[in-house]
């Protein structure tokens, strides 16, 4: 009985969010692997980007800002939230472009992260 119920606990527990979550002030490295970050490592600043790799940074900038770098040869779209006191607030993105060319987000709300998924091939137009 006391199995089934702590079975009962974890199943109606609130999933953990797919996608990486990034901490004001936080830089990170990644690969794309199923449309979702993977492989992703805290680095510094300067870290350098590897071929295929993506680096993005969230800082507190009139708002939030978050600099992104793709270092593969292709363009995403992708999802952003804006997570600030336990709730999460969906948020425009631009396409990510290709071969190391940087993107620069920024929204008026202040958040203490912004958790990034969902990354999908872009079209040759673009989105903002």
């Amino acid at each position: 009985m006391k199995l089934i119920a702590a079975f009962l606990l974890l199943a109606s527990a609130p999933a953990q969010a797919a996608g990486l979550t990034v901490r004001m002030g936080e830089t990170w490295l990644f690969t794309v692997r199923n449309g979702e970050p993977a492989q992703a490592k805290k680095v510094p600043p300067s870290a350098r980007i590897r071929k295929g790799q993506i680096k993005v940074s969230v800082r507190s900038m009139l708002g939030t800002a978050m600099t992104v770098t793709n270092n593969s040869p292709i363009a995403y779209t992708f999802s952003a939230e804006l997570i600030s006191g336990g709730k999460t607030t969906v948020a425009r993105s631009c396409t990510l472009p290709a071969n190391a060319r940087p993107a620069f987000e920024q929204w008026e709300q202040k958040a203490g992260a912004v958790r990034i998924s969902g990354f999908k091939v872009a079209d040759a137009n673009g989105r903002c």
